[in-house]
């Protein structure tokens, strides 16, 4: 077994006994996601949801007003977006849950007029409005039944995943949108591991779309990734690629062209 492999063991060890030892603390009675849940994946959707909600927090009323990075959204647009997407995946929850057909969406104009009326919500509301958004979604996580877990549902993008997906879903959300609402938020703030999940992601994502990319990915102290056939060598933190793979921006990285490619949407 390689160091690597090691430590993964190790990891997935503590987290089991972590696990064992809250409930023991909490007692009977406290309500448990079920053991078949993606527990890495709700694990990351929960500490970036706190992450977006401490830099949303961070952010006075009147700054909502402000251009996030997202070209042609205000911050209010953002958070408006952010809180709709929760009630979303709570309705793919509840799809699993209740197998009764409840879509994300009813379309994708019905979204962006979602999001446009919610962007002009008073900035106290709007802030309500993601604060009770994410806690009705770990309400539907945490009473999933086990079986549910594995469910067909479908994403705005018309893709049938298991309900387990939902997890993940979120976990892109809260994270990468923290950094879009401008006010100090990085993707050195992200933990390596989940760093190394959205550059898979993206990669998948382009294979699904059947883009033709080749290039080589070369993460500052970690192995090369070669993306189709291979191509242009870009460099770089692993927090940078990535970055720069999500479509914000290409700053620190360096490539063996002399300049880094343009490449695809990441969905």
């Amino acid at each position: 077994m390689s160091t690597q492999e090691a430590a993964a063991t190790w990891d997935a060890e503590w987290e089991e006994e972590a696990r064992a030892e809250l409930r023991r603390r909490q007692g009977l009675g406290a309500r448990y996601d079920a053991e078949n849940a993606p527990h890495r994946e709700l694990a990351w959707a929960r500490s970036g949801t706190a992450f977006f909600a401490r830099k949303l927090a961070e952010l006075g009323d009147d700054e909502l007003d402000e251009p996030s990075l997202l070209a042609g959204w205000s911050r209010r647009h953002l958070v408006a977006h952010v809180g709709y997407n929760g009630r979303a995946l709570t309705r793919l929850t509840e799809w699993a849950r209740t197998g009764e057909e409840t879509p994300m969406y009813s379309s994708a104009e019905q979204r962006n007029a979602e999001i446009e009326r919610g962007s002009t919500l008073p900035a106290r509301a709007l802030r309500n409005l993601f604060a009770h958004s994410e806690v009705h979604l770990n309400v539907e996580w945490r009473d999933l039944p086990e079986a549910a877990w594995d469910a067909e549902v479908r994403t705005a993008q018309g893709r049938t995943v298991p309900a387990r997906e939902t997890a993940w879903m979120r976990t892109r959300e809260v994270w990468v949108h923290a950094v879009d609402l401008d006010n100090g938020g990085s993707f050195y703030d992200f933990p390596r591991d989940l760093l190394e999940e959205l550059l898979a992601d993206v990669l998948r994502s382009w294979q699904r779309r059947g883009e033709h990319v080749a290039l080589t990915l070369a993460p500052a102290g970690a192995e090369q990734v070669v993306v189709g056939q291979g191509g242009p060598t870009v460099s770089g933190a692993l927090p940078d690629l990535v970055r720069w793979l999500t479509g914000r921006g290409a700053r620190r990285l360096t490539s063996s062209t002399g300049e880094v490619p343009e490449i695809p949407r990441w969905f």
